[in-house]
């Protein structure tokens, strides 16, 4: 039963070929483009009102060096945002419930906003492991913590969005075979069971919008500490 619950997540493969590179190519043909006329369509008039509006909330607090980055955030949520919608379809792979891949994100972007606060205010981001009017006794601990603090960054970014997805994608599962299995013993049961399930599919196409949201966000509250 273990390894059935688990067998959604493996990666899918083709006569030996993996298929990640496909499900991950696959959101990209999935986007609408704008075309050479005046008017665009209702689609692209609203991708586009989304896209300003998330980029205009995301990098108000940052300064001009940060704004740089507002083409590849906002790409980055919305590939993530597909990814994991995509997912909650039947029969269907979800690329973002693989740690390999989020930590495949998330270390480099994480790496490149310390590279660029260690080249642009080396003093600045260095002062971020030691608060200001910490005791003396306390100061090696307080760098420790602090770099261990720092070093974690990445790590959490993709394990939360991992485990999120993960858990997720299991209680819809659960609760599905357990509607199928009780729909020939107690149909009233198997009903409720099925109302239940369909409020957790809601839910979960809120976790899928709000974990790719909050994985680009803390990308630009660290970006923000180093510009």
């Amino acid at each position: 039963m273990t390894v059935s619950l688990f067998d959604q997540f493996m990666s899918p493969t083709y006569l030996g070929i993996p298929l990640m590179a496909l499900a991950l190519t696959l959101p990209w043909v999935l986007y609408p483009t704008p075309s050479a006329r005046w008017l665009n369509n209702r689609l692209v008039t609203l991708q586009g009102w989304f896209l300003n509006r998330f980029t205009q909330q995301l990098f108000l607090p940052l300064n001009l060096g940060g704004h740089k980055w507002a083409a590849l955030l906002t790409s980055l949520m919305l590939f993530l945002i597909t990814l994991n919608m995509l997912g909650l379809l039947p029969y269907t792979f979800t690329p973002t419930t693989q740690l390999s891949l989020n930590m495949g994100l998330a270390i480099p972007l994480w790496l490149a906003t310390v590279i660029i606060g260690m080249r642009n205010q080396p003093t600045a981001a260095l002062g971020h492991l030691l608060p200001e009017g910490t005791p003396i006794p306390l100061i090696p601990v307080l760098i420790i913590i602090e770099t261990i603090s720092l070093f974690i960054r990445p790590l959490a970014l993709g394990v939360r969005l991992t485990a999120n997805l993960t858990a997720g994608h299991l209680l819809i599962q659960l609760i599905a075979t357990a509607a199928f299995v009780l729909l020939s013993v107690t149909p009233m049961v198997a009903i409720l069971t099925t109302a239940v399930l369909f409020l957790l599919t809601l839910l979960e196409v809120a976790v899928a919008m709000i974990q790719a949201y909050v994985f680009v966000l803390l990308l630009s509250l660290y970006l923000q500490e180093n510009v």
